[in-house]
């Protein structure tokens, strides 16, 4: 599997990322609703476009997740799909063809795909400009990107919660919001990666949580817990952890009494310069 040298400057914690999907990986089937929702809405912009694209790649497949809507919906063009995730452990979970690699060191020749695409995983890779143009000279011709990552918003009752307890508990905060591709600059990311036709929209999906605990629960086990090089190292005391929940039951909560969270998703489309494939 192909390894980028570590960064001390990079945001994000790769091996530890690859750790957190391992960790997952057993259990995944039980926490990839949001992966198979938003898998859905790239699908329909994939059958949109009414073009048939021979061979694809799904980059940061976890365990097949799209490959499996494709088999449950046939009527969609894509071809053959190479899968291809940083984690060799998500990536036993999913059939056809695999190749375990890092999203920031591409392993393909140039002009390879016909389409590319990815659903939740590019918002963890430390230098998203530099994986764009990989993507785009992975594509022929006329080929076709979409990637699926989470914006900005994503969580925002819950860093608020978490910021307010330890701000009044401990006289601080730590490390928690990753950086976050913001939709004004989408667009102009995927331009400077030399895609014509870029396009950036975003939109927010609202999930119901038993608790704030249950949403913590979900995010270790969809392998999104914080992999931030600056993250704190120690656990939450009990008393933040406890000012937080109840911050967030008493301000994010239904007339249910179920609290909520958001997770906002930014759609990336753009086409490999040249003649259609």
């Amino acid at each position: 599997m192909s390894q980028q040298p570590l960064n001390p400057n990079a945001p994000f914690d790769r091996k530890l990322l690859r750790q957190r999907r391992k960790r997952a990986a057993p259990a995944f089937d039980q926490h990839d609703f949001l992966l198979r929702e938003v898998g859905a809405r790239v699908l329909e912009r994939i059958v949109e476009e009414r073009r048939v694209f021979p061979l694809s790649l799904d980059i940061g497949c976890h365990r097949g997740e799209f490959a499996q809507l494709l088999a449950q919906n046939p009527d969609h063009g894509v071809g053959r799909l190479v899968q291809c995730d940083l984690s060799p452990a998500m990536l036993a979970g999913a059939m056809g063809m695999r190749v375990a690699a890092d999203e920031e060191a591409l392993p393909f020749r140039t002009g390879a795909f016909d389409l590319v695409l990815s659903i939740l995983s590019l918002h963890l890779v430390n230098d998203l400009p530099g994986c764009l143009v990989q993507i785009r000279r992975s594509l022929r011709p006329g080929g076709l990107f979409i990637g699926a990552l989470f914006g900005g918003e994503t969580l925002r009752e819950l860093h608020q919660s978490l910021a307010q307890a330890e701000m009044q508990c401990e006289g601080g905060l730590s490390p928690r919001i990753a950086p976050f591709t913001d939709i004004k600059d989408a667009g102009a990311l995927l331009q400077r990666a030399g895609f014509e036709r870029p396009v950036a929209d975003v939109d927010t999906i609202n999930v119901s949580y038993a608790d704030p605990l249950s949403l913590m629960r979900e995010l270790r086990g969809m392998g999104e817990s914080n992999i931030l090089h600056q993250r704190r190292r120690q656990f939450l005391r009990r008393e933040t952890l406890a000012m937080a929940m109840d911050h967030y039951r008493r301000n994010f909560s239904d007339d249910a009494g179920r609290v909520m969270a958001a997770f906002q998703v930014i759609y990336l489309t753009g086409w490999a310069p040249g003649a259609p494939a």
